[in-house]
């Protein structure tokens, strides 16, 4: 009987640590992580964009083929066993041509997204923080080049491009991208900078860019995380932009937008030359768009009702 009674005991303390345990917070990662694994769109969007990612690697080394190659004898030809996207007028591959233009916007839109952002994080949270003057004179700055439309600069630095390569066009991409995302940031910096924590940091003698680095930009990484989501997605759709309208990537190298271009003008003959090439940048802009829009959501779940 006695043991009977210890043993229920013990399985009763054990059922109660089991209870705690279950029941520790969860830290804000954990929690973010928590709310996207139950969000359909982010599975879709990922598993989407991480195959597209898989094709842009693997894809070129399907082929025999390169974007230069022509096969005189299949010249205009729709999709084949051969030539599984069918060839242009001059029998050049259009699979191999829409992998390489798949990596080529990939690239674009990952650096120039992610430095749009740190450009962003660094400018805003040094105009927030420091005020005075210097927020002043970047605020000026700021606005100045929301003013004037950033495509249009684009454009008038375009014959750079071609003198230079795909790489300026990347960064270019990126020095005008961050203006907005920094006031967002230069605000939320303004709002914490007189917190406890940040007020101790300071006493303690600490740097202008350790607080920054340690106490403010991590307050604010959600935003950030959000902002290169999106900001991939932008970029890839102003390199396209340009590259159909003749000044982003020039040949011989080639891109997305500079396939769509090629194959506009035979949309209704010769199809295959522009519905794989938008059909790919179609998919992967809502893969990434989904990513993003989920992200938001599990970081704010308050931003899903504030749409509806």
């Amino acid at each position: 009987m006695v043991i009977a009674q210890q043993e229920a005991v013990e399985a009763g303390l054990d059922e109660e640590k089991t209870i705690t345990r279950q029941r520790r917070p969860l830290s804000r990662n954990g929690l973010v992580w928590q709310r996207l694994r139950g969000m359909p769109r982010f599975w879709v969007g990922a598993i989407a964009f991480g195959l597209i990612v898989v094709l842009s690697i693997v894809g070129p080394f399907l082929t025999p083929w390169s974007i230069t190659d022509r096969d005189v004898y299949n010249m205009g030809m729709g999709p084949t066993l051969r030539h599984w996207f069918g060839t242009n007028s001059i029998g050049q591959d259009i699979f191999a041509q829409t992998m390489a233009g798949l990596q080529k916007s990939l690239i674009i839109g990952l650096v120039a997204g992610i430095l749009g952002t740190l450009l962003a994080a660094v400018i805003g949270s040094v105009a927030g923080y420091v005020g005075g003057v210097t927020d002043k004179v970047i605020s000026w700055f700021t606005h100045l080049l929301l003013v004037v439309p950033s495509f249009f600069i684009l454009i008038l630095l375009s014959p750079l491009f071609k003198s230079l390569s795909w790489i300026a066009l990347t960064f270019f991409l990126a020095i005008f991208s961050w203006m907005i995302m920094a006031q967002v940031v230069r605000n939320q910096t303004r709002s914490l900078r007189n917190r406890d924590f940040v007020r101790a940091a300071r006493y303690m003698g600490l740097p202008t860019r350790k607080i920054l680095s340690r106490h403010i930009l991590p307050n604010i990484a959600s935003l950030l995380i959000i902002d290169v989501t999106l900001g991939i997605v932008s970029m890839i759709m102003s390199e396209t932009s340009l590259s159909y309208f003749g000044f982003g990537v020039q040949k011989p190298d080639v891109s997305l937008g500079t396939l769509l271009a090629d194959g506009t003008s035979a949309a209704l003959t010769r199809p295959w030359l522009f519905v794989f090439p938008a059909g790919v940048l179609v998919v992967l802009l809502f893969a990434i768009s989904l990513i993003g829009d989920a992200l938001r959501d599990a970081i704010d779940p308050t931003s899903g009702a504030n749409r509806a």
